[in-house]
């Protein structure tokens, strides 16, 4: 299916490739490609691993085509197709391969900065804290949704909505079953004005999370609303960057328990010279006691969860052992060096605490869940291709066992590299 795509992309450059008319050129398309394959070493990573459970490894892959139209200044497409898994998952004769798009949407713009965009598309809004890309993953993260929207030099404001379901339905009543995307409905009014003056921003979210619960045989559900609403700021004057932000959540979940829950984030980051730069910052996400009436835990929703709560991704990237919800309160530092035009470096550290109290056997749990230590190295081999690798360890508590699992007695660390070849290539004007 590559080859075929590829092959046509090539005939459609060759036949489109040149200005017959000698008018001014109108349509644009380019063509991108990425191989990313990424080897990863687990002894410990999302879940903390027991005594005597021996490491994995695997190698996983990401091939994706992506081809972009623009006709003058009204009209946007892009359709991106990829295969992901890990090496050794499909059989050498593959007669199902799986080859999908990920993304596929048209933007039509509408004049004045008015413009509406619809089909598959990432939604990445602000620090991607609750709306992101998800890049990290082999797959990314993609909706199905309408988004409508203006634009200027200062200001922004988006209009997303989205109505999933599993099937087409010939009856009314329908049960939202999983395997899909995660929600039945969504509406989400996002704003941000930049000052033109100073380096500030402010942005605005209001999301509306529609998620359906019921019965699966008799195929009725109901769904139940739940309210996100909150804050980004950011600010960068010189060599600092100032960047806070805070939500809350109200309504009910897919069950019908009332929500109350918030989060906020702090950081502050500076860059010493050129080359070196030292940041810190706290993130808190409320969470859940027992005897609680209220769902009091924060849910980050559809984030780049792995951009924020420690490389090893122990917290929102994987979940809590069942029964516990305590939320996080994580406090960080970090230290970045440019090596070199080509050469980045990275250090994190993070000290993870719950936010809620817990307790077992009939005593409070200490709050303290350990130590995360990130380590991260880029390095620019060539135009188009990036090597990365990493490495990370957790020195977790005896709290950790509890609402987590394995054991802090285990030693619990994490590599990885990548090899990410993405070259960009525009191929015709006409």
């Amino acid at each position: 299916m590559m080859k075929r795509i590829a092959l046509l992309t090539c005939v459609l450059a060759l036949l489109l490739g040149h200005d017959l008319t000698g008018q001014t050129p109108e349509n644009e398309t380019s063509l991108s490609f990425q191989i990313r394959p990424r080897a990863e070493y687990r002894n410990g990573a999302l879940m903390p691993r027991g005594e005597g459970e021996l490491p994995a490894s695997f190698v996983n892959n990401r091939a994706r085509l992506s081809l972009n139209y623009k006709r003058a200044d009204y009209l946007i497409m892009k359709l991106s197709a990829q295969h992901v898994g890990v090496w050794g998952q499909d059989p050498q004769i593959d007669k199902n391969g799986r080859f999908i798009l990920n993304e596929a949407w048209a933007r039509l713009n509408l004049g004045s900065g008015f413009f509406a965009q619809l089909g598959r598309q990432g939604l990445v809004y602000d620090d991607e804290r609750l709306l992101g890309g998800l890049d990290w993953n082999v797959a990314g993260r993609f909706h199905d949704a309408l988004k409508l929207g203006f634009e200027d030099h200062a200001n922004k404001l988006h209009l997303v909505l989205a109505y999933n379901q599993n099937d087409e339905k010939t009856k009314g009543g329908n049960y939202y079953l999983p395997g899909g995307q995660p929600y039945k409905t969504m509406q989400t009014l996002w704003y941000q004005h930049a000052a033109t003056a100073y380096p500030f921003s402010v942005s605005a979210l209001i999301l509306n999370l529609g998620q359906e619960g019921g019965d699966g045989e008799t195929l009725r559900g109901k769904t139940r609303y739940m309210q996100t609403l909150g804050l980004y700021l950011s600010y960068a004057p010189g060599r600092w960057n100032f960047v806070g932000s805070t939500y809350f959540q109200t309504g009910e979940n897919a069950a019908g328990t009332d929500v109350g829950a918030w989060m906020g984030s702090l950081k502050a980051a500076y860059a010493i010279d050129r080359q070196w730069g030292v940041s810190v910052g706290t993130d808190y996400l409320s969470g859940q006691e027992a005897g609680d009436s209220k769902i009091k835990a924060f849910n980050p929703l559809y984030g780049t969860h792995h951009k924020f709560y420690g490389s090893m991704d122990y917290f929102y990237a994987s979940s809590f052992r069942s029964g516990y919800n305590p939320g996080l309160w994580d406090l960080y530092g970090g230290l970045t060096y440019k090596a070199s035009p080509k050469v980045n470096l990275s250090f994190n550290y993070h000290y993870f605490r719950m936010a809620a109290d817990v307790y077992a056997d009939g005593s409070e749990v200490a709050k303290g869940l350990g130590s995360e230590f990130d380590f991260q190295l880029d390095w620019t081999l060539m135009k188009d291709v990036r090597l990365s690798l990493g490495y990370s360890v957790m020195a977790g508590t005896a709290s950790m066992d509890i609402v987590k699992g394995g054991s802090h007695k285990s030693w619990q660390d994490w590599g990885w590299m990548s090899l990410n070849i993405n070259p960009q290539i525009f191929f015709a004007k006409w």
